[in-house]
């Protein structure tokens, strides 16, 4: 029990039975966690199916209503450490990440890195069948974010990743700030704040086939306005200490 994959859902039916075998079939003995905000298609009823043939490697933790990608990873995060995992990985359901690519991420840390990132805009990385206007708003997304945190990371905005524990357990997550595509960002940001070495793994990212993309105009807008927060409270606060639990 080293290895936990938290893949947060909402109506990810055409998806989630496929991504959790994909995880399963892998060599290493991969552990997954469903992270379900009460998706009103069946999804948990899919994953609650799954678990008895999966045999203690599948687990699914239910939420009344659509609470938020972020507090679906801090929800996960903390189910994760009380079960004494050391390396907790984050992935879409909808196979935009490859699930072979998790293999490649827990050897960077194993190698060293205490986050692996998997990246779209490092060299051998890239997108496929995005359209257009999705990937100037990730480039540029990418850009704005390292222009004003400075933060040294190419994908601030990716959520494919591998955690060690040792850094979940450095974060305090009452002091997380965002839930939507700021908290992907701010957790990169607070992992380098605190001092932790981080590296990039370059991957290709793919438009899902399946289901519908959760990205919306509010989503967009706590990016942009949470990076100029970020900016502030490093600038004018102690962020580090704010988010240490230390």
């Amino acid at each position: 029990m080293d290895k936990v994959v938290i893949i947060p859902t909402y109506n990810e039916k055409e998806n989630v039975a496929r991504i959790i075998e994909a995880v399963m079939d892998l060599e290493g003995n991969f552990h997954v966690l469903i992270v379900d905000d009460g998706s009103p298609d069946g999804t948990a009823d899919i994953v609650k199916a799954l678990q008895e043939p999966y045999n203690g490697r599948l687990f699914l933790e239910e939420r009344r209503g659509k609470l938020g990608l972020g507090t679906a990873y801090i929800h996960g995060f903390k189910w994760s450490l009380n079960k004494g995992y050391q390396f907790v990985f984050e992935m879409d359901a909808d196979f935009s990440h490859n699930p072979k690519d998790l293999v490649r991420l827990h050897q960077a840390c194993v190698e060293g890195a205490d986050l692996a990132i998997g990246s779209r805009y490092v060299k051998g990385g890239g997108i496929v069948n995005w359209p257009a206007d999705r990937v100037f708003i990730s480039r540029g997304g990418s850009l704005y974010t390292r222009m004003i945190t400075w933060m040294p990371v190419k994908d601030p905005t990716a959520g494919f990743m591998c955690y060690t524990a040792k850094v979940l357990r450095a974060i305090n997550f009452d002091n997380i700030s965002f839930v939507g595509y700021a908290f992907q960002i701010e957790m990169k940001y607070a992992t380098w704040k605190l001092g932790f070495k981080i590296k990039e793994v370059p991957i290709i990212f793919q438009d899902r086939t399946e289901g519908q993309s959760k990205m919306s105009k509010g989503i967009l807008k706590e990016g942009i306005l949470g990076v100029l927060n970020l900016r502030w409270q490093s600038l004018f606060k102690n962020y580090r200490n704010r988010v240490s639990n230390n």
